[in-house]
């Protein structure tokens, strides 16, 4: 298994307690959720059970649809065949004389997968649920009960955050998070695909960090023929994914899209108040479900622009699948098959790497400060821009506010030389700390700091930078 490293040895632990244990894992659509699942407990799970989709149901038979597969899960994993289950409560009741009867002191494994799938309108999923393991799971030393699901929003309000008959039940959870460039680096070559690393950043800007979407790259074609293969034929493998991403996990998944749509148009973000207005939706409780959910999802991410107040909090699109979809695929008026390949040197290409870099540089915070010696030093992290326009050009890309009285300014360029320093620019630079230094204390000092794929060319300027990161510390 290429990374987990950390929530496979967790998973361990917790099926070699000698307790019983609740644990919900979450996360990202096609994040591997399931694949954790069979990799770590591979010949040790006692039952497994995934829910069926809405999306493949009419509304009014689902529940029964439900209760008829969970049945027949049962009787395949050896329960003997009886009166079909009527409700929800009977289904759970079944389950427990199943383990009881096969109850020999090992640990028992309950997986239930896609869980969120299960509790379609008013069916009484949670209360049996709830009734499953208060009266019953809770008691048996024994037992572990794995749920999995990518409706966050419901994993989120109904167990993490449940204030009812669960509420403290969980005893773990784990937020699965996308692979890192590193772990993108070892999943290629797990798979014999040979990209540089040049390409493999350039993978992470278009598929991000998704083992499911990496899973389809062939080892035969180069990155932009993948790229067109994948999203651009006419019946791409991904090429109808974004819709499929929302419309699956989420009740509502017209306004998610919407929502996503809005924090594309601007790199930085929006506040909740911009958002309402784009939209003309209300700011109260629906909206801050959904975005939850979104940066639980690690769709999204919450910062504070520098400078600016608590209140004033920014939403940012930083999935870089949906952020190239609409950037590219979306657009596309026509079927060109080889749209990527024909593009790749295009202008509106290259500017869009130097943007998507960005975002790789956003989702690889901890690598950077690694690289600056900063692992152990509290900071936040944020874009800034003087003015909405950025009509004199000070827009930083990057901003690490360090509590050790240290402001690391950077500068982040996509290239494929070395990035290289005119009298323009430096003269550009140089003014930029004192525009800093306007908004904090005078202890605070400010070093401006570079963020490039290969590195900096030395010439009279190049001084001005305190230091350099490249594209491979990235990778650390």
């Amino acid at each position: 298994m290429i990374g987990r490293a950390f929530e496979v040895k967790t998973l361990n632990r917790l099926y070699n307690s000698g307790r019983a244990e609740f644990v919900a894992i979450y996360g990202r659509r096609r994040i591997g959720k399931t694949f954790l699942v069979d990799e770590t407990f591979s010949g040790r799970i006692t039952f497994r059970h995934a829910g069926l989709s809405p999306a493949d149901e009419e509304a009014k038979g689902l529940l029964q649809a439900q209760l008829e597969h969970f049945y027949n899960s049962l009787v395949l994993h050896g329960m003997e065949p009886c009166e079909k289950p009527e409700n929800w409560l009977n289904a759970f009741f079944l389950l427990e004389k199943y383990l009881q009867k096969i109850d020999d002191g090992s640990r028992q494994l309950v997986f239930l997968d896609e869980l969120p799938w299960l509790d379609s309108p008013r069916s009484g999923f949670l209360t049996a649920f709830e009734g499953f393991w208060n009266t019953w799971g809770c008691h048996r030393k024994n037992l572990m009960v794995v749920v999995c699901g990518s409706a966050n929003s419901w994993v989120l309000d109904k167990l993490i955050n449940n204030h009812g008959g669960l509420y403290g039940r969980l005893t773990y959870e784990i937020k699965l998070a996308p692979f890192t460039l590193r772990e993108c680096e070892q999943f290629y070559q797990s798979r014999q695909i040979q990209l540089s690393r040049y390409d493999i950043v350039q993978s992470y800007m278009i598929f991000g960090g998704i083992p499911y979407y990496l899973g389809y790259i062939e080892s035969s074609q180069s990155l932009a023929q993948n790229v067109d293969r994948l999203l651009f034929y006419r019946n791409g493998v991904l090429k109808n994914e974004f819709d499929r991403l929302f419309d699956s996990v989420f009740t509502n998944p017209d306004i998610i899209k919407s929502i996503v749509k809005v924090l594309y148009t601007r790199n930085a973000g929006f506040t909740r108040k911009e958002i309402t207005e784009k939209l003309g939706i209300s700011d109260g409780g629906t909206l801050t479900k959904h975005l939850n959910a979104l940066l639980a999802s690690d769709f999204v991410i919450k910062y504070v622009p520098f400078g600016f107040s608590k209140r004033e909090e920014h939403y940012k699109l930083v999935d870089p699948f949906c952020l190239f979809y609409l950037h590219f695929v979306q657009s596309q008026t026509k079927t060109n098959e080889k749209f990527w390949q024909q593009n790749i040197s295009a202008q509106p290409v290259v500017t869009w790497r130097g943007f998507a870099f960005e975002n790789v540089c956003f989702n690889h915070i901890d690598q950077i400060k690694a690289a600056l010696g900063i692992t152990g030093v509290i900071s936040s992290n944020s874009a800034w821009s003087k003015k909405s326009d950025d009509e004199d050009g000070l827009q930083i890309d990057l901003l690490i506010h360090r509590n050790d009285n240290v402001i690391n300014m950077c500068e982040i360029k996509f290239l494929s030389e070395d990035f290289k320093i005119d009298k323009n620019y430096y003269r550009v630079l140089l003014s930029r700390p004192e525009r800093i230094r306007e908004l904090v204390s005078p202890k605070i000092s400010i070093y401006s700091t570079l963020i490039t794929t290969f590195g900096l060319k030395q010439n009279e300027y190049s001084g001005v930078f305190t230091n350099v990161i490249t594209m491979n510390d990235l990778f650390e």
